[in-house]
């Protein structure tokens, strides 16, 4: 009689970890959707101007943050202009901030934007749902209207 309650508990038990766990993988953005995501923020950028932009990206949750995906904002000097993962960030300067392995995370981004335009940038980075250090890959953009990039990130 134990045994079979304590069977149906873990059953229980394992249904409701497998149901998190798949939820958490839904919860995941994938490239495509980074880069999708980037190039809407561009747009809006192109519309709203930078500035009405930077603080959309930072505050409008609903219109730039997906799942784990969110836009961020850098001026060409490595001062953050937006980050809807991480308010705290937006005017400081983290030109010299560095990624679990010690690549200089912020100079990429601008270096991708600068020579190429457009590009992906690979690192590692603390996931905002499990606290966890992850790949990343993030799409970034250098702005016409604007001195600087947008990018979006997806963890790998």
């Amino acid at each position: 009689m134990m045994t079979k309650k304590l069977i149906r508990l873990l059953v229980g038990a394992l249904c409701i970890v497998g149901f998190q766990v798949g939820a958490m993988a839904q919860d995941r953005g994938t490239k495509e959707e980074a880069k999708a995501l980037a190039d809407a923020a561009v747009a809006h950028v192109n519309k709203v101007g930078p500035e009405q932009a930077f603080k959309d990206f930072t505050v409008d949750k609903v219109n730039w943050s997906k799942k784990d995906l969110y836009v961020f904002a850098y001026n060409l000097k490595g001062d953050c202009t937006a980050n809807g993962g991480n308010a705290s960030f937006v005017g400081k300067n983290l030109l010299d901030l560095k990624d679990q392995n010690g690549k200089p995370l912020i100079k990429e981004f601008i270096q991708t934007a600068s020579s190429t335009g457009k590009g992906w940038v690979e690192y590692e980075w603390p996931h905002p749902q499990t606290k966890k250090v992850e790949g990343k890959t993030s799409y970034v953009e250098k702005l016409a209207n604007y001195e600087g990039l947008v990018g979006v990130g997806a963890y790998r």
